[in-house]
């Protein structure tokens, strides 16, 4: 980013593409941190609901503990750098794969409540990561750079 795109005021509209891009990181943060303390706390009971071994529920919670605290410290920037909004859409974007990845095959053998476990997983990172690059498309396009 150039020094005077910087220093320039944010305008209203530049103003609601981060905020869009910011309560989407925010409500990404907070569900994803929700959710890795259930699958810590759950870690027992979703080996023998879902087929998902415990040290998996355990590393996957651990994983979305500490995504939700760089989602937090991304979204608390007062201008939300492009690149790590970009890597947020990306790791979401694998995030996404790799769920439907272990609904479709057998490297975890995980119950047909486990499979739907993981596709529904899937859709809510895809739902995130759609709304995460809508709102970087918004800011590239706000601050005159190629969206």
């Amino acid at each position: 980013m150039s020094t005077q795109a910087m220093t320039q005021p944010m305008t209203r509209s530049m103003t609601t593409a981060q905020d869009l891009l910011r309560t989407t990181l925010r409500v990404d943060g907070w569900s994803t941190g929700a959710f890795g303390v259930v699958m810590l706390v759950g870690a027992k009971w979703f080996d023998g609901l879902l087929g998902l071994p415990v040290s998996w529920s355990v590393a996957f919670g651990i994983a979305m503990l500490g995504g939700a605290a760089v989602l937090a410290l991304i979204a608390g920037y007062e201008r939300i750098p492009a690149r790590l909004a970009a890597a947020v859409f990306v790791v979401n974007t694998l995030s996404c794969v790799g769920l439907v990845v272990l609904a479709c095959t057998d490297v975890v053998e995980l119950t047909g409540l486990g499979r739907v476990f993981m596709v529904v997983g899937a859709v809510a990172v895809a739902v995130f990561g759609e709304f995460e690059f809508v709102g970087l498309r918004r800011v590239l396009r706000m601050s005159g750079r190629p969206a």
